[in-house]
């Protein structure tokens, strides 16, 4: 019995190649690399169509403008002379109080996509985490220092214009900018300070205790603190933020540490340290 024989090899034939063809869509959108721009018009877009920026943003001008302006009447129609009280000091209560509205918006611009998930889209749409929360830092920090600009500046107006002949000391200058850019910067910064505190615990409530903390709580052990402890008291005079407010209104409540535009560099330093490592924990922590 034989067995037929086996078949030649025969090699595979190839495919004549598809003809080319063009292809049936064309984007009308012009497709670009993303940018710094592109997150900062996202996070503008998202900033001002929250309600919790309008609410916050309007109670911040309620209370510098309104306490501001109260106060001032109250002084004028006393009858009582201010004994070279600076004229602009005024404001700082308004501002003190008005800070708060600001330290809540910078820990909600973050810290809400978290409670929100709407981080996980953020992230997507721009996997550059140091972007994101950049991109957040500036659009947070110019709407801030505008509207506490334009609003400090009002109020020192209608203050130069009613304690005139009461007894107040005049600014100079110096003494105006001080009172409304200065005040606004370190406001503004200390808001930047407070979204990078929301960056890293990513909890609203928390953050917002914290920051209120860090305003608060070494002017009032300073308050407490007993005789034995002077040096630690004064200190924590000296660098407590409202000590830090009041310098720019020349009213500081302790004779030495930083004052003035010092105050604004110290809240700088920390600030920096801060987001740096509100950057480095978004790049190595998940969402």
């Amino acid at each position: 019995m034989t067995t037929p024989a086996s078949a030649p090899f025969q090699p595979p034939q190839q495919q004549p190649p598809l003809p080319h063809r063009a292809p049936s869509y064309v984007s009308p959108i012009p497709v670009t690399d993303a940018h710094l721009g592109h997150a900062i018009a996202s996070e503008w877009t998202k900033i001002k169509s929250v309600r919790s920026t309008m609410w916050t943003l309007g109670v911040l001008i309620l209370l510098v403008f309104g306490i501001g302006l109260l106060t001032t009447v109250a002084v004028s129609s006393s009858g009582s002379t201010m004994n070279g009280t600076p004229v602009l000091s005024m404001g700082f209560f308004g501002v003190l109080l008005g800070s708060m509205c600001v330290i809540t918006l910078g820990v909600l611009t973050v810290a809400s996509e978290y409670g929100t998930g709407m981080i996980r889209t953020t992230l997507t749409a721009c996997p550059s985490r140091a972007r994101v929360l950049t991109a957040k830092a500036i659009v947070f920090f110019l709407l801030a220092f505008v509207i506490l600009l334009v609003t400090t500046t009002l109020v020192a107006m209608f203050q130069y214009a009613v304690l005139q002949g009461t007894g107040a000391r005049q600014p100079d200058a110096a003494g105006w900018i001080l009172a409304t850019v200065g005040v606004s910067l370190h406001v503004a910064v200390l808001g930047l300070l407070s979204l990078a505190v929301g960056s890293l615990i990513r909890h609203s409530a928390g953050a917002i205790t914290v920051m209120l903390g860090v305003v608060l709580v070494p002017l009032v052990l300073a308050l407490f603190m007993p005789q034995s402890l002077f040096s630690v008291r004064e200190k924590l005079f000296e660098y407590s933020i409202p000590n830090q407010l009041s310098a720019f209104y020349s009213t500081s409540v302790s004779s030495t540490g930083p004052s003035g535009w010092e105050a604004l560099c110290v809240l700088l330093g920390v600030t920096a340290v801060v987001f740096g490592g509100a950057v480095a924990a978004l790049n190595s922590r998940d969402v």
